[in-house]
Order: structure tokens, then sequence, then C-alpha cells
């Protein structure tokens, strides 16, 4: 693996994985070289050629005798017709496939929407890449992602994170409100590898509040954000590292499954380019890495920067301490800078219509208080040059 790919930290190995089909290939080589147990928990996994290919591997790795467990959120499943049909296999050979739904009401806002893969207790691979053709290859229209994969000592914490939320599982009933309270025992605080672990009730948790941390001390921050629309507070912490002298780069999208994601990203450009934030959106296809890097302190997981995740979701994020990691991950920042248009004042006034704002602010209003799947069916159009 290239330099500019793979480093030690801590005893750790950590390799970035940003090619879909070398996601692929990852994957299954660490279901196929699992020797005693497989956990996965993700958020999707599409009934397609490579969710399939990855359901037929923990089959085979049940049958060698591997104890596979693995969890998909109710939500991603939504577009599998027979579920039990396509877990039977699974299930059959001795393996584990549950469900996290938790429900209705407001529990049904709850999205679980980590993304994690351990084999053995001591390899694991996060990101925000889900299990579906479209983030797992390189072909026209597939997503642009990230995932982690890593080796080492800090490992077991994951595993010892998925075998609470299973064992929660098990649970009639199930209390959500514990999952603020699995993520906050779970979570690491110490250390230059930190597990951060979210859920509905952020404050009992490390993330967000990490992440918040460590923004109010940056003179350097760049981010890859596809969905970007934090609250306010978020936003003026960005805007003063630049105000104050500092610098901020941030990537968001200028493709995507869902219009309002976009407009809503815009909707607040000009106060960040008025501070003197730099902006781009990156080109070639639908962007949907989560990536952010503050001085030498990198944040790599299944997080969003927006309300969504950082107040509502579950999700897995990697604190790294470490000036090298961060050197590498700007690197890798500095490569989709250069496959991205940047924002200019200019450009942005040149968007800024009337009919446009009244959309970007409409978008941000519902990306921040509805699931997405509202936003998405209406299909915004975004105008000008897109």
């Amino acid at each position: 693996m290239a330099s500019d790919r793979s480093l030690k930290v801590d005893s750790h190995t950590l390799t970035l994985l940003p090619g879909g089909e070398e996601r692929m290939s990852a994957i299954l080589e660490l279901i196929d070289g699992a020797k005693s147990r497989l956990d996965l928990l993700f958020y999707d996994l599409a009934d397609d050629d490579s969710g399939t290919r990855i359901r037929d591997a923990l089959v085979a790795a049940a049958r060698r005798g591997v104890e596979v467990r693995l969890i998909i959120d109710g939500f991603g499943l939504r577009d599998i017709k027979d579920q039990e049909g396509f877990f039977a296999p699974l299930r059959e050979a001795g393996g584990e496939a549950f469900v996290f739904h938790p429900s209705v009401g407001r529990r049904y806002l709850l999205r679980n929407h980590q993304k994690i893969a351990i084999a053995d207790c001591c390899d694991a691979i996060i990101g925000g890449a889900n299990l579906a053709k479209d983030y797992l290859g390189d072909h026209d229209g597939a997503w642009r992602d990230l995932w982690l994969r890593l080796d080492g000592p800090s490992v077991p914490v994951l595993t010892n994170y998925f075998e609470t939320l299973h064992d929660w599982m098990q649970q009639k009933p199930s209390s959500v409100r514990d999952l603020g309270d699995i993520a906050a025992r779970c979570s690491r605080t110490s250390g230059p590898l930190q597990w951060q672990f979210s859920a509905p009730w952020p404050r009992q948790t490390p993330w967000p509040a990490g992440l918040i941390r460590d923004l109010w001390q940056a003179r350097q921050l760049d981010m890859v954000a596809a969905y970007f629309s934090p609250n306010a507070p978020m936003l003026r912490r960005m805007e003063r590292i630049a105000e104050d002298g500092g610098r901020v780069r941030l990537i968001t999208a200028a493709k995507s499954d869902n219009n309002a994601t976009i407009a809503a990203a815009r909707h607040t450009y000009h106060q960040l380019l008025t501070a003197g934030v730099e902006i781009f959106e990156y080109l070639p296809t639908k962007l949907h890495t989560k990536l952010f890097i503050a001085d030498d302190i990198v944040h790599i997981g299944s997080s969003n920067f927006d309300f969504r995740s950082l107040f509502i979701n579950m999700e897995v994020m990697l604190r790294i301490d470490s000036g090298a990691a961060a050197e590498m991950l700007r690197h890798y920042v500095a490569g989709e800078i250069e496959d991205s248009r940047e924002i200019t004042p200019e450009l942005h006034a040149s968007r800024d219509t009337f009919w446009q704002r009244t959309i970007w602010a409409l978008s941000n209003f519902l990306v921040t208080t509805m699931d997405y799947t509202v936003s998405r069916k209406l299909n915004f159009p975004l105008g000008g040059d897109d």
C-alpha cells in the first residue's frame, strides 16, 4: 500500500480505502479471513450484486464455523421487499441477522447510521460507505466515499460496543433512552485513537462534543461533508477560525440523490464566504464522504455534518490525534479539491436569485427538521450551472 494511503499510529495500522472496488475487495478479504468471529453493523445492505456477494461471503464464513452477527438498520433495508428470504441463507448457515427498527413515533426518526465491520476482534473497517454496488464500485454514478481499515489494540473497544448494542437489541422491550448511555459508556476520551459514538440525547455522548472542543482550538480546518447543514453555533465556530486568521476549507456535494441536501448546504455559503471560508463542490460524481481534520486531529467515520447526524442518528467516529495522520488525510483532501469547483463569492452571487434563496432556505429547514426521504421526493431544482 502506498505511503500516502497507509501509516502506523500508536501500534495501529491505518489504511484509507477511497475507491469503491477496493472497498469491496477489502470487506470480502476481511470476511474470508475471519477465523472465529464476524460482527457487522451497517445502515444499508442492498439486494444487488454487491450486497448478495457480501451476504454469500457471510454464509460461507458461518458454514466454516465462524460466529457471524449482522445488524442492519430497518430503514436502510426498506428496498428489500422479502427480507426474510434475503437473510434466510445466513440464518440457515447458523449466522444471525438483526434488523434495527425502533418502531413508531419519535423513535421512527432514529437511524442507526453506523458502518462497522470487525473480524476476530482485531481487524476493523469503518467509514461512510454502505453495502451496495453504488458504494462498492467505481462505475459512472457510483458514490465517492471513504473507508478506513485498521488493526491494533483499540479494535476490541469497537467489538465491545457492538456486543453491548447487540445485547440491548435482545431486551424486550428495549428502551431507546438507553442508547445514549451505551454510546457514552463505550466511547473513549483519551489516547491517540478514541472511539466516539453518538445517539439521541447528544449531551450524554462524546460525539459531537469532541468535535466541538477540537473546533474551538483549531487554526486549520479541512472538511469533506457530503451533507452539510449544521446548526448556527457550529457555523459560527467555522467562521471564527477563518476570521481569526486561520484557514478553513470545506468540500460539499455538487451531485447527490437528493437535491435538497445540496440546496441546504448552499443556504450557508454566504455567511461562510463572508468570513473567509474556502468552499468547493465535488464535481465527478455523487459525494458521500465524512471527514473532518482540525489541526493535527482527524475525525473519520459515519457522521455527516448536518443536524440529523450530529443530534439524532446513531453514529461512530474515530478521533485520531496524529500529525502524520492529519498530513495523510490533508493530502487526500487536496486531491478532492483538484476534482472540485471553487465556490467564489462571485459564483455564489450569480446563483443567488430570490427563487434560489427561497429553495435554499426551505431545503435547509426540511433537512434539519424532517427525514431526508421527505425532501428527496420533492426533487428541488438547483438552477444555475447545475
